[in-house]
């Protein structure tokens, strides 16, 4: 066998890049793997709802995929979802339902029938149901209502009623009544134009802000949760201080004939100590000097410095002319 600095380095550099360039596209349809993004499916709905691509797919609120494609077939809507370790019969019901009180969608499946859905075919019509927006109803209510032309449906109703005066009472009773609905619509169009607007505004504040509320509420549940758990470790705090001071309490009583006579001769040295303060304290004054010279003899280690001045003669001489020094 060849070893490697033998071998041709121009299929080596070949090989490489055979294996790089795999690489990268394996990294780069990785979702199309079959052992990575499970089985796709297809499903049939009147329409999207919300849905979106990326939106999460659930079978008895288990998280089992997710929403790969959302497009326009002809008269209905084909969503495309992805499906791992979960079974899908036949008699599969698909549903659009609502995940958060935000609008935030997710595809929930009903898993029914004796067979295995046919991944190439798509859930009918029949077996999907699409979910009610009522964001997207509040907007269209108030643009229809917007629309209407008060004065002319209130002059309606002032002509119906005039034209029906001469009716019977019951009658005429039903078109007054009409006439001062027609008279309060009216006189109250300027503070429902308001009231329908300021609920469309803030109905699509709500829908363009979903990110940051959903964002917002998990960040709140996250420091409940926080608070909980600190609320546990005070309390347990607390169950070992109330320990603590029974061990205490039970170890003072225990040894009470102990701590006494302990507790009165240390007040004793106390005292002892209180009145030879001043005595202590010029001792520990006087002993200074004699600390300092006793080191500075034994500094040199195991030997003595020793002056000896004036052991031979002269005392004072070329030598020393200052003679000997205290």
């Amino acid at each position: 066998m060849k070893s490697f600095q033998k071998r041709d380095p121009i299929r080596i550099g070949i090989a490489g890049l055979l294996v790089l360039v795999l690489g990268f596209l394996l990294a780069m349809n990785y979702k199309s793997l079959p052992f990575v993004s499970g089985t796709t499916y297809t499903a049939r709905f009147s329409e999207a709802g919300g849905l979106a691509e990326g939106d999460t797919v659930r079978v008895a609120g288990v998280k089992v995929g997710s929403v790969t494609g959302v497009e326009l077939e002809n008269a209905h809507v084909k969503v495309s979802f992805d499906v791992r370790d979960a079974w899908v019969g036949d008699g599969t019901v698909a549903a659009i339902k609502v995940g958060t009180l935000l609008g935030k969608k997710y595809l929930a499946l009903d898993t029914k029938g004796q067979r295995r859905q046919s991944p190439s075919d798509p859930i009918p019509l029949r077996r999907t149901m699409s979910p009610y927006d009522v964001i997207e109803t509040f907007s269209q209510l108030s643009e229809t209502v917007g629309k209407v032309d008060t004065a002319q449906l209130a002059k309606s109703f002032r002509t119906l009623s005039d034209t029906f005066e001469g009716t019977s009472e019951e009658t005429r009773g039903t078109l007054r009544g009409l006439s001062r609905l027609s008279n309060t619509i009216s006189e109250r169009d300027r503070q429902l134009k308001e009231l329908l607007d300021k609920t469309n505004k803030v109905a699509t504040t709500v829908a363009e802000r979903n990110t940051e509320i959903e964002k917002l509420l998990r960040d709140g549940n996250r420091l409940l949760a926080e608070l909980r758990q600190r609320r546990d470790a005070i309390r347990s705090l607390l169950d070992g201080v109330t320990e603590l001071s029974r061990q205490l309490t039970g170890l003072v009583e225990d040894n009470s004939d102990q701590l006494g006579p302990a507790l009165r001769q240390l007040d004793e040295v106390t005292e002892l100590l209180r009145r030879n303060q001043e005595n202590l304290g010029e001792s520990i004054e006087r002993m200074a000097p004699f600390t300092r010279l006793f080191s500075n003899v034994l500094g040199n280690g195991r030997w003595f410095d020793v002056y000896l001045c004036g052991l031979l003669p002269p005392a004072v001489g070329p030598i020393n002319q200052e003679g000997c020094l205290p």
